[in-house]
C-alpha cells in the first residue's frame, strides 16, 4: 500500500519567505500606537529614556516643553520652563546636546549597537516648578518620514506601501540575524561558564582532598607522639 502524503498543496508550497511576507502585512495593516511619550519634569531632576538601535539603523527624534495653560497651547512659554537633554551610545559617545531649550529635534545614524539613552534635566528653581514636554523618539523602518518621500519622488500610495513593506521585511530578516548572533554569544557564554565551574568544582575537590589528607597526616603525628599507635 502506498504511502500517503500529509498536508495539502498550499501547506507544502508555505516557505519561511512566504510566512515573513504574512507577518509584516499582518504588522503593517494594524494600527500603529502612539510614541510620543509625555513626562513631568520638577527642576532639579532628570529623567532618562533608553531605546535599543541596531548598527546603522536611523534614529530621529523630537521634543518640545508644553504649555502650562491646556487652554492656551501658544502661548509663550514662561523663561523658567527650559530643559536640557543628551542622547548618549552604549559606549558613552554623544549622540546630540541641547542646553535651556523649549524644542528640538534630533536625527542619527547608529554606529553602535545597543541601549541609546536620552536624559531630560531642569534647571533648579526656587521655588521649584514641574515643567511637562512631549518627547517622540523613532528608529529602525518607523523612523523614515515616507509621506515625504512619496512627495519628492512623487510615489503613488501603493508604491509607497510596498516600500512600507520591503523595509518591514528588511528590517525582521536583519532582526533574526541579530537575535541568531545574540543567541550564539549566550551559549558561548553558557559554555565558558559551565568549563570555568568544572574547574572550580575539580579544584574545591582537590582543596578538600588535601585538607583531608593534611588532617590526617597531623591525626597520626599526633597519636605517634603520644605513643597511642
Amino acid at each position: 500500500m502506498a504511502a500517503r502524503r500529509l498536508g495539502s498543496p498550499a501547506s507544502r508550497w508555505l516557505r519561511p519567505s512566504a510566512l515573513l511576507f504574512l507577518v509584516a502585512s499582518a504588522l503593517l495593516s494594524a494600527p500603529s500606537p502612539a510614541r510620543a511619550l509625555r513626562f513631568d519634569l520638577e527642576s532639579g531632576h532628570t529623567k532618562c529614556v533608553s531605546d535599543e538601535i541596531k548598527v546603522n539603523a536611523m534614529a530621529v527624534g523630537k521634543y518640545h516643553i508644553v504649555g502650562p495653560d491646556p487652554n492656551f497651547p501658544d502661548a509663550q512659554l514662561p523663561e523658567s520652563h527650559r530643559i536640557s537633554l543628551r542622547v548618549t551610545s552604549p559606549y558613552g559617545n554623544n549622540m546630540h546636546y541641547a542646553e535651556n531649550v523649549q524644542s528640538g529635534h534630533f536625527a542619527f545614524t547608529a554606529a553602535e549597537a545597543g541601549d541609546y539613552l536620552a536624559c531630560f534635566w531642569a534647571p533648579d528653581h526656587k521655588p521649584p516648578v514641574t515643567i511637562e514636554f512631549e518627547f517622540d523618539w523613532r528608529s529602525g523602518v518607523s523612523a523614515k518620514d515616507y509621506p515625504s518621500v512619496a512627495k519628492k519622488g512623487k510615489v503613488d500610495m501603493m508604491e509607497l506601501e510596498l516600500k512600507k513593506l520591503e523595509e518591514t521585511i528588511r528590517n525582521i530578516h536583519e532582526e533574526m540575524f541579530y537575535l541568531r548572533e545574540r543567541e550564539e554569544e549566550m551559549q558561548d557564554l553558557n559554555r565558558r561558564t559551565n568549563s570555568r565551574m568544572a574547574w572550580l568544582g575539580f579544584l574545591s575537590l582537590g582543596i578538600c582532598l588535601s585538607v583531608a589528607g593534611l588532617q590526617l597526616w597531623h591525626l597520626k603525628t599526633f597519636f605517634e607522639r603520644k605513643k597511642l599507635l
